[in-house]
């Protein structure tokens, strides 16, 4: 873990942690070959000179090594949850760079593990390296400062939740899914309108913006994970063995159904019987659109019931990343998956619209 203090101004308004992970954003060109290495991120106020504008004190901590985010691990999720946790006193808010692939699970994650947020954890990275001229780097690294640092009229944190700010967009970071490798917008949260837009001004959602049940002290810190969960993508010709490796092996507590529409599924004989199965063992199967937009109502349609009466739990309309997270939380918190069903049903962190 390497640590830089930037010095900031006589007159500090705000003081930021960027925590970087790894990811594109922290990317250079090297001149002598030409090829894209990482820089050292304590030199990002050179790299990002609007930045110092702010009269922000900003100090920067990262992953030694960096990873890729498609090696991202819950274990990198309690890496990070600790180093905001053991320097939250410190700063009145955090960002995190971190690579676009997992991004939404990170955030997710994150989400659950840090309980009454006081202040704001942002995350944000980059389409393009922050040493391409073309970069789409530092406007979201700008944009999320500048949130992050953003007080209400009462001396609180503006947006006290785990975000992701990407091209111009700040989103409740459990409802964001990637649904663009190529384009700078990258996230999409098609469920919840975003909690603020960077254009010539900032223009913040206020009402939809969570506020802490206690402004005072550190938010609770949630480590115990549990992922024994897998994901089942509901498609034509699944077969049989598939799913009764996925439902009815050893080793998963849980399985996310990947379902069609409002959360329908095949209704043949064989499927409901695996089901049935499944639940008859005490596993959570979980029922969440494949849509990008919309919610699971498995009183609509008739292949959706038979999955309701056979114990399947609805997941309203979590996207699958956050449903992931949730179960690998609250079954890190409990034994007892009948507990767990109950806990999976409420709306922890607006990440479900209920």
């Amino acid at each position: 873990m390497i640590t830089t203090r930037n010095t900031g101004s006589a007159k500090e308004k705000a003081s930021i942690l960027l925590i970087y992970t790894g990811g594109t954003i922290g990317m250079k060109q090297d001149p002598a070959d030409m090829t894209l290495k990482p820089f050292n991120f304590g030199q990002i106020l050179e790299e990002v000179p609007e930045l110092g504008k702010f009269a922000y004190r900003i100090d920067s901590v990262s992953f030694d090594p960096i990873i890729d985010s498609s090696d991202i691990e819950p274990a990198s999720w309690q890496t990070m949850a600790e180093m905001i946790y053991s320097r939250y006193d410190d700063y009145d808010g955090f960002i995190i760079l971190h690579g676009t692939d997992t991004m939404s699970y990170s955030a997710s994650a994150l989400s659950f593990m840090l309980e009454g947020l006081t202040k704001p954890v942002i995350f944000t990275g980059s389409q393009l390296p922050i040493g391409v001229p073309r970069t789409d780097g530092k406007e979201n690294l700008i944009s999320a400062v500048e949130i992050a640092a953003e007080k209400d009229h009462e001396g609180h944190a503006r947006v006290p939740e785990v975000c992701i700010c990407f091209d111009n967009m700040l989103m409740r970071g459990n409802r964001t899914t990637k649904v663009n490798a190529d384009n700078f917008r990258a996230f999409r949260s098609e469920n919840l309108q975003p909690l603020a837009e960077a254009g010539i001004q900032i223009k913040y959602n206020d009402a939809l913006i969570m506020k802490p049940a206690c402004w005072e002290g550190k938010p609770r810190l949630h480590l115990d994970l549990d992922t024994r969960v897998s994901i089942l993508k509901i498609h034509p010709g699944i077969t049989p063995q598939v799913v009764s490796d996925i439902l009815c092996g050893e080793g998963t507590r849980a399985v996310i159904l990947e379902t069609y529409g409002s959360g329908n599924a095949p209704s043949r004989p064989w499927f409901i019987d695996m089901i049935r199965r499944a639940t008859g063992m005490g596993k959570i199967l979980l029922n969440v659109t494949q849509c990008l937009a919309g919610s699971v109502d498995m009183n609509i349609y008739a292949n959706g019931k038979i999955l309701q009466d056979s114990g399947v739990s609805s997941g309203y309309d979590s996207t699958t990343e956050s449903a992931l997270a949730k179960l690998f939380f609250l079954l890190g918190k409990t034994r007892d998956n009948d507990e767990a069903r109950k806990m999976l049903d409420c709306n922890l962190r607006g990440e479900i619209s209920k």
